[in-house]
This record gives C-alpha cells, sequence and structure tokens, in this order.
C-alpha cells in the first residue's frame, strides 16, 4: 500500500517527513527563531507482500463417489398341479345270521299262537293307561326351583317405616314398579309416600337405587302399567285420588289426576286396571275401586285431568238374594270394594272383592240405576250380577284365570284361598294357608294350574293343582322375621319372573324354573275337569 513503509528503509528525509507530521507540520530549522518553510514531497510507495498467504494458498481437492451399479433381475413362476386320489373300502363281507334248527320250528309256532292272545291283552292295557302322563325324561342336572335375582329397595322409604303396598310389570316385561304406603295404619293427610321403579335390563343395576322416582303427597295404595305404553303408570291413593305418571319424565312426571272433587272416591282406592275403549281398542281408560263402594272410569283429558266417563255404585239393597250375608250396620248402604280382576274372555264381565268378604259378579253393561246419594257428574249404576258364598273376613285380592272362562281366586284375611266357577255360588275348593291374612293371589299367565298366593306370615307359596290340590309345590320365604307379603306380580313377557313386595319396603324378584312355566301334558283338560266339578 502507498501508505506503509519500512520502518528499516526510512532515510532522513522520511525522517524528516514523519516528525513534520508528528508535530503538526511546524518544523524549526536549525537555530532560534528560524521558521521552517513548508513542502510537498512525495514519497516512494511501500508494499508489503502477505508471505503467510504465499505459504497457505488455497487448497482444493475435486473428489467424486459412485455405488455399486444396481443389479435387476426378471423372472416368472407359473405352476399348476393336479392330484387325483380314490379310495376304495373292501367289497362287503355278507353276516351270515345263525341258523335256527329246522327241528325248533313246530315248538316256536305253537309258543306263540298260545301266548298270542294274552299279549296283545297287556299291549291294549299299556296303550290305554294315563299312569305316565306327563312324564318327561330330563337329561339336564337339576336346577333350584326357585331363585332370588334382586331384591330391591328404596332407602329413604324404608327409613320412615313405608311398605310395598303394590307392584307392577310394564309391558316389555324388563322394568318393575312398586307402590310405598302402609296397609295398617296411617294419616293420609301427612303421609309422604313414593313410587320407584327399575329397569333390570339396565347395565350397573343398582338394587338400592331406582331408576326413577316420584314422590306422592299421600300414601299409594296400588298401581299398574300402561297395557301399551311402557312408561305410563295409574296409582291410586288412600285420599282417594287417582293419578297417571310419565316415569320416562322423573323430573316432572304427572301426566293426569282426578283431582279432589265431587267424582273422587272418599275413601282409599285399593286396586286400578287399564280398560280398553269399546270403540278404539288403541286408547284406555283407568278403572278405580274404592271402600266407598264406588266403581269408577276415567279418561285422561287436556290440562292433565282425568275426567270421569262412567260409575258404578255397590248398594246393599241392590245385591242378588241368593246368598245369605251379614247385615251390614245401621244407615250403612254401600259395599266397600277391595280388589277387581277382569275375565279374559268377556271385557264387561268383572268380578269385585269386598269388605265383607263376598266376591261379586258384575258387569259394566248394566243399566240399573244405583239407588244412592252419592255425587256424582254421570248417572252411577248397579253392577252386581251375582254373590258368591263369603270368605271368613275381608277380601284382598281377586284374580281370573287366564285359561277358563268361569274360573276365578279369592283372597281373604281368614288366610283361606277359594276356588270359583261363575256358575255357582259355593267355592269348589278351599285351601287355608296361612294362620294370618292373606294378601294376594294370582294365577300362572302361562301354566293353566298353576298361581302364587302372598301370606302375611312372610312366604309367597306357590301351587301346581296338577301335583296337589292341598298342599303348595313351593314356600318361598320371603322375610326371615315373618313380616307379611302384601303384593305379588307374575311377569307376562319374561314368564319365569315373579315379584314380591312386603312389610320391610323391600321388592325381591324370584326366578322360577321351567317347572313352573312349562305346561304339562293334559293340563288343560285336567282344568277343563276341575271347572266341571260341582261345589259340594
Amino acid at each position: 500500500m502507498a501508505t506503509r513503509a519500512q520502518l528499516g528503509q526510512l532515510g532522513p528525509a522520511g525522517s524528516a517527513g514523519a516528525e513534520a507530521l508528528a508535530t503538526g507540520g511546524a518544523l524549526s530549522a536549525e537555530g532560534p527563531g528560524r521558521p521552517a518553510p513548508l513542502q510537498d514531497e512525495t514519497l516512494g510507495v511501500a508494499s508489503v507482500p502477505s508471505q503467510w498467504r504465499g505459504v497457505q494458498g488455497i487448497r482444493r481437492e475435486t473428489k467424486s463417489c459412485q455405488t455399486a451399479s444396481i443389479a435387476t433381475a426378471e423372472k416368472a413362476a407359473q405352476t399348476r398341479k393336479h392330484v387325483d386320489a380314490e379310495v376304495q373300502t373292501e367289497a362287503p363281507v355278507p353276516v351270515s345270521a345263525p341258523s335256527v334248527s329246522l327241528h325248533d320250528d313246530p315248538r316256536l309256532a305253537a309258543f306263540l299262537r298260545r301266548v298270542e292272545a294274552m299279549v296283545i291283552r297287556e299291549l291294549n292295557k299299556n296303550w290305554q293307561s294315563h299312569a305316565f302322563d306327563g312324564f318327561e325324561v330330563n337329561w339336564t342336572e337339576q336346577q333350584p326351583t326357585v331363585t332370588c335375582l334382586h331384591t330391591l329397595g328404596y332407602p329413604p322409604a324404608q327409613g320412615e317405616g313405608l311398605h310395598v303396598t303394590s307392584v307392577s310389570w310394564n309391558t316389555t316385561g324388563s322394568v318393575v314398579a312398586c307402590a310405598y304406603g302402609r296397609l295398617d295404619d296411617g294419616d293420609w293427610s301427612t303421609l309422604k309416600s313414593f313410587v320407584c321403579a327399575w329397569n333390570l335390563d339396565r347395565r350397573g343395576l343398582n338394587p338400592q337405587q331406582p331408576s326413577a322416582v316420584v314422590e306422592v303427597p299421600s300414601a299409594v295404595m296400588c298401581l299398574a302399567f300402561h297395557p301399551a305404553q311402557p312408561s305410563y303408570i295409574a296409582g291410586g291413593l288412600y285420599s282417594g285420588e287417582v293419578l297417571v305418571w310419565d316415569m320416562s319424565h322423573p323430573e316432572d312426571p304427572l301426566l293426569w289426576r282426578t283431582g279432589l272433587t265431587d267424582d273422587t272416591h272418599t275413601d282409599p282406592v285399593y286396586q286400578v286396571v287399564w280398560l280398553p275403549e269399546p270403540r278404539h281398542s288403541h286408547r284406555f281408560q283407568v278403572l278405580s275401586v274404592a271402600t266407598d263402594g264406588k266403581v269408577l272410569l276415567w279418561q285422561g283429558v287436556g290440562a292433565g285431568r282425568l275426567q270421569l266417563t262412567e260409575g258404578f255404585a255397590l248398594v246393599v239393597q241392590q245385591l242378588p238374594k241368593n246368598t245369605k250375608l251379614k247385615k251390614p250396620p245401621r244407615g250403612e248402604t254401600e259395599i266397600g270394594a277391595t280388589a277387581v280382576a277382569f275375565s279374559s274372555f268377556d271385557p264387561s264381565l268383572f268380578v269385585l272383592g269386598t269388605e265383607g268378604g263376598f266376591p261379586l259378579q258384575c258387569s259394566l253393561a248394566a243399566e240399573e240405576a244405583a239407588l244412592t246419594r252419592m255425587p256424582s257428574s254421570v248417572p252411577l249404576r248397579a253392577p252386581a250380577q251375582l254373590t258368591f258364598s263369603p270368605h271368613g273376613g275381608p277380601i284382598y285380592s281377586v284374580s281370573c284365570s287366564p285359561f277358563h272362562r268361569n274360573l276365578f281366586l279369592s283372597a281373604g284375611t281368614d288366610g283361606h284361598i277359594h276356588l270359583y266357577s261363575m256358575l255357582q255360588t259355593r267355592p269348589l275348593a278351599s285351601l287355608q294357608l296361612s294362620h294370618k291374612y292373606l294378601f294376594a293371589a294370582r294365577w300362572s299367565p302361562v301354566r293353566p294350574l298353576v298361581f302364587a298366593a302372598a301370606s302375611g306370615e312372610g312366604d309367597v307359596q306357590l301351587f301346581d293343582l296338577q301335583k296337589s290340590s292341598q298342599r303348595p309345590t313351593v314356600s318361598i320365604k320371603q322375610t326371615q322375621d315373618e313380616s307379611p307379603v302384601y303384593c305379588l306380580e307374575f311377569n307376562r313377557q319374561q314368564t319365569q319372573l315373579l315379584a314380591a313386595g312386603d312389610a320391610k319396603g323391600t321388592v325381591k324378584v324370584w326366578q322360577l324354573s321351567t317347572e313352573f312355566t312349562e305346561q304339562g301334558p293334559r293340563e288343560t283338560e285336567d282344568l277343563e275337569q276341575l271347572a266341571a266339578e260341582v261345589a259340594t
């Protein structure tokens, strides 16, 4: 560069220039007081070549890499192979039967002729015998006749000492509901109760936590699920009201109610039943019976109200006089109804159980006006057509046979089950099942000769009349402390299930063996023979 110089090459002139630069250009000549004149001077170019660069230089190398060439190959394969094989068994060898000596033929023929008549006679006797009728070989291992599947309860209701007063299965057979109330005592104006439902098909079923709970301001005495709507259920209260709930809306379940009007029952409602309308079989009404002597038909209308459409009244003076009855207390004219059952063969025919202990055959087609002063928005009619021989106390339950138009059962506080025919007033049979009350009796929906009864001694008793007409086939201990069993119902869809409710606030679901669910041979004929018997 032009501004660089090697120190070793600077001469005097260079030194003087450098000194002049250091002093700002004021360089004095020798001698005092004489300033030196400024002069331009051209210096030579100083060049300092880089030795390092020369030594290092720029090293560059060029390299390349090549993989081995990729080998490719094309191949094809085709195979086709046939194998034919044959197998042939050995030629069959004829089996020779042992020869019979010819000299035995006459004696054998004579023997067969001699015993022929006797053998035919015995065969005919066996063919006509019924000794083995109903016998079926069971190749499977015998299982217990009845087992408990579920023990259901609602702790808040049980904590208040409430009883299970009624049970009902819905139309699908998967949901069981129960009513909580009291049958022994209680003040209907202050007693709060519940309606609870459990879906037994639901995963993770909690037996102490119902699928739906409805709180009711009065004790619920009876329940009945709708025949077609699986979530609709009707209930009768101790206050005399009838209500219908939709259990699929637990936050606001009430659909219809009768309210407390002149048409409402003035006594507890002991049973409710759904009935198809005569002209609209897909529409249903609710029938209620109570101890005020009225049988009422209700229809759901707008604004959540049940409207009275027909009514009947049981009046002492209008009862058929075919049976001697106890004279009612002075001034009483109405007969309290405690239970109802409808015929499976005649939709207008029904049987009532009464506080007086006698069953009544009644008809919805009755036209005679009832001789009563009870207030009603519709004319009340007298339904009774026939009075049957009484129990020794009030009747709590009646049940019509689903297999015979004339047979029905009644259960009462005298501990007896009576089997009646519609054609005669005296019972065909009377069975004492308990030394306490009998609260419920139900025919099996699948076995013509099987029925169940609930006793005040804590038992559920299953009868098979084909086996015995005096003793229960199975007696199930529902409560260990002999608390009463108040209600029971067979499941019409899952026919092996039976639900029973008791005074401990518990509902037990029992599974029945095929012994109680499969008809035996000649069972229908035996039922017909039983119905044809004449009461003695």
